[in-house]
């Protein structure tokens, strides 16, 4: 953590942990094992956000200095250049940027189960 602190001191060590966390969640759904795209590992970051923090999944994030998408893809390159994940050749930082509001995806199209919003 103390490397990681020094590379981009920006998120909290949560966010880092939290998206390896999320790499593993969608690799489990996966038949195998396989690079994942920026986008997939995006929907997987807010599929567990929601899972794991409902509807503060967006306040924890925001907490961590995780505040849109490209933050996502900065740790992930921050771990890439650490030596802690790979990345393939088109893997680019512009991948994560821009793929879903923070505000729609946590707040206005939360998944509420069973009850009806009016």
């Amino acid at each position: 953590m103390d490397r990681i602190r020094l590379k981009e001191p920006r998120f909290h060590e949560h966010a880092y942990l939290f998206v390896l966390s999320a790499l593993e969640y969608c690799q489990g759904k996966l038949p195998e094992r396989r690079h994942l795209t920026g986008r997939e590992l995006l929907e997987g970051c807010r599929s567990l956000a929601i899972e794991r923090f409902g509807v503060l999944a967006r306040t924890v994030l925001g907490y961590w200095g995780v505040t849109s998408t490209s933050d996502f893809g900065d740790i992930v390159f921050t771990l890439v250049d650490l030596g802690l994940l790979q990345s393939q050749p088109n893997d680019t930082r512009e991948e994560f940027a821009d793929v879903y509001d923070f505000e729609d995806a946590f707040d206005r199209n939360y998944p509420w189960k069973g009850a009806a919003v009016g």
